[in-house]
């Protein structure tokens, strides 16, 4: 549903964890503090839970970059969480590449909840770094499944 009309470029969409992350979005949102509007945000339990799928799914419904933000790697809520995340995330960028995906349309980076001005930031960065490498377009259009490919 978040990706249904897909009207805006670039579309993000941003998993964010429910500690830091989407705490940061919403220190931001308080405290007035604009990002672009064409970030989807979805609150997760923690980095580590966006599993491969998700980011996969995302990119197959119009996605044009994926963001994770979790807690810093130091104050992971659940210790390891984080560093987890960027393993998976690595390993998940090789997959992209095979599959024809520019794995710099996905990226990870930590926030605490009290950093909304540095997740505006963070946010606007990505999407400008997103709209330079144009729609996603073909990149996932042709050969089917992401999911079923991975």
């Amino acid at each position: 549903a978040l990706l249904a009309e897909k009207k805006e470029f670039p579309l993000i969409v941003a998993f964010m964890c429910q500690w830091c992350g989407y705490a940061a979005a919403d220190n931001a949102g308080t405290s007035k503090i604009p990002y672009p509007t064409n970030v989807r945000i979805i609150r997760m339990p923690c980095s580590v839970r966006v599993a491969p799928t998700h980011v996969l799914e995302a990119f197959e419904l119009g996605a044009d970059g994926v963001l994770i933000v979790g807690c810093h790697e130091q104050d992971c809520h659940y210790r390891s969480g984080r560093a987890k995340a960027n393993e998976r995330v690595s390993s998940l960028k090789e997959v992209l590449k095979e599959l024809g995906i520019d794995p710099r349309r996905l990226y990870i980076e930590g926030a605490s909840a009290t950093e909304g001005k540095k997740l505006a930031e963070l946010i606007r960065w990505f999407v400008d770094e997103v709209a330079g490498l144009g729609p996603i377009g073909s990149e996932v259009t042709e050969g089917g499944s992401l999911v079923r490919a991975a």
